[in-house]
Formats: C-alpha cells, structure tokens, sequence
C-alpha cells in the first residue's frame, strides 16, 4: 500500500484507506445450535411429553466499543442470552413456534441494545407421520426507534 504523505497507517482500517470512523462498522452476534428440551406444541401430548428444541440466533447489535475496547461490558454476553432464551423456552408452554420466537424476539429487544434479531427455532424430531429432517420457524425484528 503507497502512503500518501501526511497518512497515519495506523489510522487506515483496510488496504483501501477507509478511515475507521467512517466504516460504518456493524457487529452481528451468531448463536447456533442451543439445545433445549420444552413443551412446545400444538398438541396436548407434546406439551406434556415434551421435546428437543434447537435455537439460532442473530442479535444485530451495530457498532459497539468492543471492537476496539476487549471489554464485555461493552458487548452483548452471549452466555447471558443463551440463559435468558432457555429461561424463556422453558418456563412456559407454547402451541406455536412462531408464538415462541415472537415471545423471544421482543424479550431480547427489550432486555439488550439491539438493532435488531432473528430467531430460529426447530424441531429436529416433529410429531408427523412423514419423514423430514426438521421442521423449523424463523422471527426476525427491528428495534423500533
């Protein structure tokens, strides 16, 4: 990369010379793969025997200090929203997926500084009569305001 005279390197956030504060720079949180067992169900014997349930998650969270800082505090705690979800899941009982990760949505958008999240759930083993890998239901929300 040719330096310009009078340009601080350090200053550079790429090869192609993007000032950093001008990176418009956006933080995407993944979690996959959260395993928990719950009585989700439209029906009465899958609310009561239960089920496996797997949940992804994508927490938008923009720019964050984090980056440039190393703190958690200045980040979101994936253990945290990995406890708060099975908090969530676990304490009561839905007929719907889409009730479920509506119900999660809104609590993460509320309880952490998100632009937005997207909310998968699946159920690896569905009580259906044909053959399928899992069936599954996807939420995503923006942060309103």
């Amino acid at each position: 990369m040719d330096e310009e005279p009078g340009e601080d390197p350090d200053e550079l956030d790429d090869e192609e010379g993007h000032d950093p504060d001008e990176s418009g720079e956006s933080v995407t949180i993944e979690i996959s793969g959260l395993s928990l067992y719950t009585n989700h169900g439209v029906t009465e014997a899958e609310r009561e025997v239960g089920q496996r349930l797997v949940l992804d998650l994508r927490l938008d969270i923009g720019e964050t200090d984090a980056t440039v800082t190393d703190a958690i505090e200045d980040t979101v705690d994936y253990a945290e929203v990995c406890q708060l979800v099975a908090l969530i899941a676990q304490q009561r009982s839905h007929k719907t997926l889409e009730r479920l990760c509506s119900t999660i949505a809104d609590r993460l958008l509320s309880d952490y500084d998100l632009e937005g999240v997207w909310v998968k759930a699946a159920k690896p083993e569905p009580p259906i009569a044909l053959s399928v890998d899992e069936v599954s239901v996807e939420v995503w929300r923006e942060a309103s305001g």
